[in-house]
């Protein structure tokens, strides 16, 4: 319909006029209805006929065409009137959408006078695009144990036409095992999910090769396919299950990126890496869903990650699926609705009413630490909060709601100071809003101690080696213990228990500093009289009431080479040498004397050798260095001087060795004179030891009854009265020194090399002296610092005078 302007009568008048008449112009609307693709230079409408005009009056009235938001495909031919294909047109590049209509708006404008026409060209959709899978290759991995009736998502194709000339169906390739179950979706678009119909067997068929085609309603119709390819696995027999199939869930628009939406927690009864869950959107999330939310694969947060624009969606659907990671992986799927809302842009609040800053660590479970209260302004789920412990598993603490928005704080477990004596209590306050808001408090407590351990030692025995000579002082040894506790209860005292070993009580022995641990000896050990020492220290803290343990020690006194050996026999006095008297017929190997010297320290520094150290001649005599034993070397010859001289040396094998000497002056005689010598002898070397006291008993008995039956079988032989004898005084001993009278005179052997203890001296040279036809007399004990009377009565002579000759035969004279 065309509306023709009258010429104005007055100018207002033709204003209204041509207002109006444009207004009405307008408002007439002409629709004409194209395929897609057709060809340029395509007839579309008559506009002539359509708009009743002149065909000249395109040319005479400059007529145009205006496309409206829109390229301009079609043109007008002023000279026929028609409107014709400018440029083909493809109705998926102007219309993006898949809306089911397509319309190019545009305006035909004549001049002189003006005249608009509206037109509108809908674009009719042809079926010139093929359905097309988004990935041309699908790969499954499917278990064998998977039962029949299983679904497995696969990836939809697209059609970028519309209405019928979309996608119809799908087609799957012929197998036993497999088929497809379509669905439409609520926009109308076919979904395709692959069914299991049978029971699948990796032993059989480890792959299956398929063939998706997805066929769309046009005429002709176009299709496309896609591969399917299925590797069968081995049976995970737990797939992995989410709390809920569904979850709905509500955001604010304009949600900062990076926000949390949710946190999927999905279950797998599996173990190991078949209990290892990876969460991924599955073919039914559409890309777009993809693009504003991220999904971590190994937590399964679904974060924001673009713009959402509560104007543009109100909703969006997240499929998820979980995959184990077993070497047969299974997948559980759910759904998340995300529904957009308004922000919630209130922070919940918590206030802490009451605190204790510190406890002892031997309060009791139970104990109350805080009382605290939780708010928030916001309204509805917004409002609502809840509160927790960061990292409660670790804590010995629980928070218990005593009323509405109240908490307390309470010890859930007992407290030790050792192991931890502060906690940093952090409070995490969260209201239920999508994305939920929080809000930390901090709470500091401190442990305090108490005196709830012992000390201890790093050991539980501590043995100590001395060496005796040891200066009255010394540091032996520190003893440290270690308490765990602090201030007073870590504090330790040490002392001594007492104990006493032959009246001596060992806090005279021994100190110990009652600070430090450090043992001291307060005297000089001697280890041929005290051998060890056991005793026990204990460490005593500080606290109330005090905590104690002790230590067992263990001292023992080591030899020294402190002792010089005593040369016991021959015997002579304090630098006199021994006069031996032998015949010069003495044959070879004969013994002459015998060098018994004695040590009283232990071990290697009491073995005692013996050696030459000067000899007249050294072919003549020989020394045996274990026993002592002087013997000849061969005959004597009338070369050979009537008098020899020997200085023997009695070395102990200490470090330093310690050593002793004697002289020997040995004179030869064609024939030797025996008489009788009494001689009193002071020897002052303590022979006896405690040790020594029952042998000596012994022995001393066995003597005894040895030299009755001696003297009762002399006087029956001798049948006649002994003279009594006398003793010497002192004064007169040296006058009456002979020089046959020698204690050397033996024959026979003495029984031992090197004698250590004086009981064996003292045996041994009770044979000698029998042998000899001497009889030794001796008491059972002998005290310390007592001299020795020595008597020698032959066989066919009686009692002679007593002289200052060394004898073989003792008395005890007590001095």
């Amino acid at each position: 319909m065309a509306c023709v302007i009258p010429p104005p009568r007055t100018h207002f008048v033709a204003a209204v006029l041509t207002f109006m008449a444009l207004w009405g112009c307008a408002l007439s609307i002409n629709r004409y209805s194209i395929p897609e693709e057709m060809e340029v230079g395509s007839f579309v409408a008559n506009l002539a006929t359509d708009l009743a005009l002149d065909v000249r009056s395109f040319v005479l009235r400059n007529a145009k065409l205006d496309v409206i938001h829109s390229k301009n495909y079609i043109d007008i031919n002023k000279e026929t009137g028609e409107l014709v294909i400018r440029e083909k047109i493809d109705r998926e590049s102007i219309c993006m959408t898949k809306a089911t209509s397509c319309f190019m708006k545009m305006d035909v404008i004549l001049e002189n006078p003006i005249r608009i026409f509206n037109i509108e060209l809908e674009i009719m959709d042809i079926n010139d695009n093929a359905p097309v899978f988004r990935r041309r290759t699908m790969h499954l991995d499917i278990s064998e144990a998977t039962p029949p009736g299983e679904r497995f998502s696969l990836t939809n194709a697209v059609d970028a036409d519309v209405g019928a000339n979309s996608i119809k169906t799908y087609y799957l390739s012929e197998s036993r095992y497999f088929n497809i179950d379509i669905q439409s979706g609520s926009d109308g678009s076919k979904y395709v999910d692959l069914v299991l119909n049978g029971q699948l067997d990796r032993e059989e068929h480890t792959i299956h090769n398929l063939i998706l085609t997805a066929v769309d309603g046009g005429v002709p119709p176009r299709s496309g396919t896609a591969s399917i390819v299925i590797n069968v696995l081995d049976i995970n027999d737990n797939a992995p299950l989410f709390s809920e199939p569904v979850f709905a869930v509500d955001v604010s628009e304009n949600t900062a990126a990076g926000s949390v939406v949710m946190t999927l927690n999905a279950t797998d009864l599996d173990e190991g890496t078949n209990a290892q869950l990876m969460y991924s959107y599955t073919l039914y999330t559409s890309e777009k869903t993809q693009e504003l939310f991220s999904l971590d694969p190994n937590t399964g947060e679904v974060k924001v990650k673009g713009v959402i624009d509560f104007e543009e969606d109100q909703s969006f659907e997240m499929h998820i699926q979980a995959q184990d990671g077993g070497v047969n992986p299974k997948a559980g799927h759910c759904k998340i609705t995300v529904f957009v809302t308004d922000l919630n842009d209130n922070y919940p609040e918590v206030t802490i009413k009451s605190v204790k800053s510190s406890l002892t660590e031997d309060v009791s479970v139970g104990t109350l630490i805080a009382v605290i209260s939780v708010s928030d302004r916001d309204s509805g789920a917004n409002g609502q909060v809840e509160l927790a412990l960061n990292q409660q598993e670790s804590l010995p603490f629980l928070l218990n709601k005593s009323s509405e928005g109240y908490f307390e704080l309470l010890v859930s477990k007992p407290l030790d100071r050792e192991v931890r004596s502060k906690y940093d209590i952090t409070l995490r306050v969260t209201d239920k809003g999508s994305p939920p808001l929080s809000e930390n408090e901090t709470i500091t407590l401190e442990v305090l101690d108490i005196n709830d351990n012992t000390p201890a030692f790093s050991q539980s025995f501590y043995t100590i080696h001395v060496v005796e000579n040891n200066l009255p002082g010394a540091l032996l040894t520190s003893l440290s213990a270690f308490d765990p506790d602090l201030n007073e209860n870590q504090y330790l005292v040490y002392f001594i228990m007492e104990k006493e070993i032959v009246n001596t009580s060992m806090s005279m022995l021994f100190s110990i500093n009652p600070e430090n641990g450090d043992l001291y000896a307060l005297k000089t050990f001697d280890y041929e009289r005290e051998r060890d020492f056991l005793f026990h220290i204990e460490a005593r803290d500080s606290g109330v009431p005090p905590l104690s343990s002790n230590v067992t020690v263990h001292i023992i006194i080591l030899d020294q080479n402190d002792n010089t050996p005593v040369i016991v026999s021959p015997w002579r006095a304090q630098g006199s040498v021994v006069e031996e008297v032998i015949p010069r017929s003495t044959d070879k190997g004969h013994l002459i004397a015998k060098v018994i010297a004695i040590d009283a320290d232990s071990e290697q520094n009491a073995r005692v050798t013996y050696q030459l150290l000067q000899i007249s001649d050294a072919s003549l005599f020989s020394l045996d260095q274990y026993n002592g034993e002087i013997r000849t070397s061969r005959m004597f010859s009338y070369r050979d001087p009537r008098q020899q001289r020997l200085v023997i040396v009695a070395k102990d094998n200490g470090q330093p060795a310690l050593s002793a000497t004697v002289t020997i002056k040995i004179s030869t005689v064609e024939h030797v004179r025996s008489f009788s010598e009494t001689t009193e002898l002071p020897l002052e070397y303590d022979v006896f030891t405690d040790l020594n006291l029952y042998l000596v008993i012994g022995l001393g008995a066995v003597s005894f009854l040895l030299l009755i039956t001696i003297l009762v079988i002399i006087v029956l032989k001798c049948q006649k009265p002994k003279p009594k004898a006398f003793k010497i005084p002192p004064a007169n001993r040296n006058s009456v020194v002979s020089r046959n009278s020698v204690i050397s005179q033996r024959s026979s052997t003495i029984a031992d090399s090197t004698l250590i203890s004086s009981d064996a001296y003292w045996y041994s040279l009770f044979l000698a002296e029998t042998r000899k036809g001497k009889v030794v007399m001796r008491q059972p004990i002998i005290p310390k610092g007592a001299g020795y009377f020595v008597s020698s009565i032959p066989r066919s002579i009686g009692p002679s005078e007593t002289t200052d000759s060394r004898a073989s035969t003792l008395e005890v004279c007590m001095n």
